[in-house]
């Protein structure tokens, strides 16, 4: 076999005019088994390299290597393109492994505390009851003798969502709802967020509270 450094050249602008008007994946798949396949028309030269006269080796060798290169590069962007132009039904494969949501951000700190605190609590026998954050007077206030003009039902101090509804000022409201449905033993904590009209740098309208009830015989 004899071979030109001339006729590599033409090979090479051959190779590249085919992957710049490859219109699909299959055709890139074509091109590439064409010339850098196992019978491929490069292939080929690189194997019979070590046939050319001793002065030829060095040259085509070199020219035919750097020719590989330049069309694995190629066909490397030219594939990268056809999967992002991809358009329609074909853009997702639902046979992809998904991602999983655990490898992306974490619970909030209050979060991770209020489910320790319940942790404790549940191994020590009590339940976890819950209730509205919108609350009735009555349950917020009346029910846990609050009078009426106590200061803690003030407009600067609890917000007020109607004449006899607020935001709850504590989980305490929580335990009187226990109460009314259930009868002693009791052993319940109510974790929750609670609202009060109270905002300096040390304190924010909304915070967290977990209260606790237990009642029984010996306690």
């Amino acid at each position: 076999m004899i071979i030109s450094v001339e006729e590599l050249e033409a090979l090479e602008r051959e190779a590249l005019r085919l992957i710049e008007t490859a219109s699909s994946q299959e055709d890139l798949e074509t091109i590439k088994i064409k010339f850098l396949g196992r019978k491929g028309k490069l292939t080929q030269i690189l194997r019979g390299v070590k046939e050319l006269p001793s002065e030829k080796r060095p040259i085509i060798g070199k020219r035919a290597n750097e020719i590989k290169q330049k069309l694995e590069e190629e066909l490397k962007k030219a594939f990268a393109a056809q999967v992002v132009f991809v358009e329609g039904p074909a853009a997702l494969d639902v046979t992809l492994p998904g991602r999983r949501a655990h490898t992306f951000g974490t619970l909030h700190p209050i979060t991770q505390v209020l489910q320790e605190i319940c942790e404790i609590f549940l191994q020590m026998g009590f339940e976890i009851a819950e209730g509205p954050d919108v609350e009735f007077d009555y349950y917020n206030f009346e029910a846990l003798n609050i009078p009426p003009h106590h200061p803690a039902r003030d407009m600067q101090d609890t917000f007020y969502i109607s004449n006899n509804v607020v935001l709850r000022t504590h989980t305490s409201s929580i335990q009187i709802r226990v109460m009314e449905k259930k009868s002693p033993p009791l052993r319940i904590i109510a974790p929750g967020a609670v609202y009060r009209c109270d905002v300096d740098i040390k304190h924010t309208p909304m915070f967290h509270q977990v209260e606790g009830l237990l009642v029984d015989k010996n306690v």
